[in-house]
This record gives structure tokens, sequence and C-alpha cells, in this order.
């Protein structure tokens, strides 16, 4: 948290990455929960736990009590962009100049999180509310969706390229929950941030089930886990949206002629198409080789695509 509200030390830790690895694009240093903070609700990381809210809603009272107002409080994470957008500013020597990805998380994730109290195996207070308070959850979406459009504009503001909007644990919704109680917030969010001028990644978890669905909230690109085979789950969007994706993160940790092999396959998977990202199918875990993951870089760019 200390990182995340210091733009010196976020903007830092951001460049340093991009330059040690040499990729195209960088995303900014910051957390998925950041915006429960100025909506009123306190949250912590415990040792060995990851984020804890202090007091999860479960009531509508609690819902209606949250803060919509105080978005410019997040100032901290566009100004942290406007560093980095500052320090790229020229092209690389190779010609290119490096995108500035920003980010936040989508309505369900953070609703998830406020109601569960953190993470969870079942989800059951965050769907119970949706089945048996459909009225509150439709008034905690719409309260989502606020600060996240003026949280996501502040970070437009400062230069961000491209937002990318994490629905981590979507995952754990059947296709009728998901479209729903989560579409249509999801895809007032995407349509928002797109009339900002600019392009929106859609990332969830183990959504195989629910890429066609989540196609429909209009994104430009649609993130693909590593679950699914990448000519698999794009095909079944009928190739009609970019998508990224999807090493393994773990694989990083393999001998180099496997994590060739593995590199090679998605590249061969993708088969020349345009509108391929190349990135991994999450997000990478500490104690991660650096070498293994710049060994990557340099074979996707050998092989003329994107790596971010």
């Amino acid at each position: 948290m200390q990182i995340c509200k210091s733009p010196e030390i976020a903007s830092e830790v951001t460049i340093t990455a991009a330059e040690k690895l040499g990729v195209d694009a960088a995303i900014i240093f910051a957390d998925l929960l950041l915006p429960l903070e100025p909506m009123g609700l306190d949250f912590e990381f415990a040792a060995g736990e990851g984020p804890v809210v202090a007091k999860p809603l479960r009531t509508a009272e609690q819902i209606a009590a949250l803060r919509t107002d105080r978005t410019d409080d997040l100032n901290y994470v566009a100004a942290a962009i406007q560093k980095v957008v500052s320090h790229f500013a020229s092209p690389r020597a190779d010609g290119d100049q490096l995108g500035i990805i920003g980010f936040c998380g989508a309505p369900f994730t953070l609703a998830s999180y406020m109601i569960e109290g953190g993470g969870s195996r079942f989800y059951i207070h965050a769907k119970e509310m949706m089945y048996r308070q459909p009225a509150a959850w439709q008034m905690l979406m719409e309260k989502l969706v606020t600060v996240l459009t003026g949280y996501v504009s502040q970070q437009v503001e400062a230069g961000a390229d491209v937002i990318q909007i994490f629905d981590s644990w979507a995952g754990v919704l059947s296709v009728s929950d998901y479209r729903e109680f989560v579409l249509p917030a999801t895809r007032q969010l995407v349509a928002a941030v797109q009339t900002m001028g600019v392009p929106v990644i859609y990332f969830g978890v183990e959504t195989a089930s629910l890429l066609p669905s989540m196609k429909q909230t209009g994104c430009d690109v649609l993130g693909i886990d590593w679950r699914t085979p990448l000519d698999t789950a794009w095909h079944s969007l009928d190739y009609g949206v970019a998508v990224q994706g999807n090493l393994d993160p773990i694989t990083l940790f393999a001998e180099e002629e496997l994590l060739t092999a593995r590199v090679k396959e998605i590249l061969g998977e993708a088969n020349g198409r345009p509108g391929h990202i190349f990135n991994l199918g999450h997000g990478i875990v500490p104690g991660t080789p650096v070498e293994n993951v710049q060994k990557v870089v340099q074979i996707v760019k050998s092989h003329g695509r994107i790596m971010v």
C-alpha cells in the first residue's frame, strides 16, 4: 500500500521492470482494491491471507452508506502514470514508444471482495446477495461503476494508452449468473472507458465458458488464462475480438527448452493472425527467474509479436 500511494516509488517500480524486461507495454503498479478506501470500506493486507476487509458488506443499508464522491483521493495512481509517461516520452532505440496500461478491478470482483471480506472458495455471501437481495446488488454495481469510471478517467487523463479491467473472480459464476448479474454493469463500465478514447482489455480467470458472454461487454481485447488453448478460446469468439495471453506463469520456472516450446506453441496457435498480444495467462509470481522472462520477450519479438 505504501508503494501504491507513493507516485515516485510506484512509477520507479513500473519503469524499472519495463526497461529490464524489454516489453512493449508497462502496466502501472497499483492494487485492484484501492477504490474501496474512498468508498468508506477499510482493508489491509494480512500476512499469508491477502487483503482483508474489516467490515464486509452484508446489507442494503451498508451499501447505501458507501460514498462515490471521493474519487480524487485516488489521484496518486494518476500521478504515478504521469511520471511513467514522462519517462518514456521519447521513442526507444528500436523506434517504438512504450505503451502505458492503466487498470481497475471489475465491478463483480471488487464487489466479491467487499461482501466476502477477502478471498473466498465458494463466494457464498456474494452470490447470496445476488440471489436474495437483487436491489442491494444492483445498488452496489451502480456505485462501483460510478467510482471506477472516475478513477479510470484520472488514469486516462494522466496518459494511460489503454485500460485493463480485471475480473479476477468472474470464473466462479455460471453463464446465467454472469449474464444476469454482472454483464450489464461491466458493459456500462467498458463503454464509459471507451468514450475516453482508449481501448479496453477485459480479463478473468477460469472463464472459458464465459468468453462469448464476456465478449458482449464490447471490450476491444479479451485476456485468456492459461487453462484454455489460445486457438480454442479465440475460435469460440469467432475471431471477432483481439486476444491477450496466455502462457502459464509457472512455466517461467521451467528449463529453457520446455519454456521455448510452450511459447512457440502459443505463437503457433495464434497462427500469425492480427490481434494477438502475447502475455502471461495471469500475474507473474514471486521468485520468477528474471532471465526466463527476458528469454520469453526475446522469442516473442523474434516472431514479430507484441509482448506486454
